[in-house]
Order: structure tokens, then sequence, then C-alpha cells
């Protein structure tokens, strides 16, 4: 398996997104009904910075918590992660579908369809990632292709060698 260690942690990745992209993470994330345990970490870390009673902080629009969210310092990787799926499942699933679709994989739009699946050859993520990023904007690529990795490390861990996300192209794409 390729090391991941170079890679950004979800809660980096989360710290490197646009303000824009933060808060429709954060909105996708107040609408997911599988994020229940995240959302009530999230609940309690704003109900002691707005000096709120957690119950309170329930009862608010999820807008408004959508922006609470974004402003915190800091969020734990548990967190981090289930912001980033949310927003990918939210506004990034014509790209995942495509992903999926140059790697020959089922999926019902962009959820893969068999959980038992073969991790895909490296090759083959190579050869998928340079596609993808024919369409999609590198960055985009590189949050989900990572954000990939931290879900499902057994599967999607070789991606972590592709020249998209080795830190001499992360670098100079920052540049």
């Amino acid at each position: 398996m390729a090391d991941l260690s170079a890679l950004s942690r979800p809660s980096q990745l989360w710290k490197q997104l646009s303000s824009e992209r933060k808060l429709l993470a954060a909105d996708a994330f107040w609408r997911d009904e599988h994020a229940n345990n995240e959302q009530m970490e999230v609940v309690l870390a704003i109900a002691q910075r707005m000096k709120f009673r957690p119950k309170s902080v329930i009862a608010l629009p999820i807008e408004k918590k959508a922006r609470y969210t974004v402003s915190l310092a800091g969020v734990t990787e548990l967190v981090a992660a289930r912001l980033l799926v949310a927003y990918h499942l939210h506004h990034q699933r014509p790209m995942m579908g495509a992903f999926l679709d140059l790697l020959g994989i089922k999926h019902e739009n962009g959820l893969i369809e068999d959980e038992a699946m073969a991790a895909p050859s490296p090759e083959a993520l190579a050869q998928a990632t340079a596609s993808l990023t024919e369409s999609y904007p590198a960055d985009d690529v590189r949050t989900y292709l990572t954000t990939l990795i931290w879900q499902d490390p057994e599967t999607w861990g070789e991606l972590a060698a592709t020249p998209l996300l080795s830190p001499q192209d992360a670098s100079s794409a920052q540049a």
C-alpha cells in the first residue's frame, strides 16, 4: 500500500477548503441524517463557544448552525471526515459517478453498489485520476480522492501514489 503519511488528514482538508465550500459542506452536514453523533459533537462545541445551551443550538435553523460550524477554530478528525463526506454526497455526485465509471465500478449515483468490491489496480487508479482531472478542477479531484483514501484506506490507499496526490504536485499546484 502507498504511504499515507504525506496526505492531508480530514481536519487539514477541511481547513484548506474555501469559505464557500466549507459553508456548502456544513449545510450538507446538518442535513445528513447519518451524522447524528458528529452533529452532537459540533452542537456541544458551538454551545461552549457561543455560551449557549446545547438545546438552543439544536433549535437553530440549519443555515445558522452551518455558519457557526464554519466559524469553529477546529474540528475533530471524525467531524471533518463527516463534513467532507456530506459535501461530496450533496455537491460532488457527478464527479463521484464519473470516477467510478472510469474505473468500471457499478454504482448508484456515485455510491458503490458492491460493498465487497476488489480494490482497483494502481494503474487503473492513475489512469482514472488523470482522466477525471481533464473534466473537473484538480483541487476538487484531490480533495475527493484524499477523502476516499481516509474513508477506506484498504480499497483506495493506492490513490496516494497517483501523481495528483504526490507532495511535489500538490505544492506546485498551490504555487
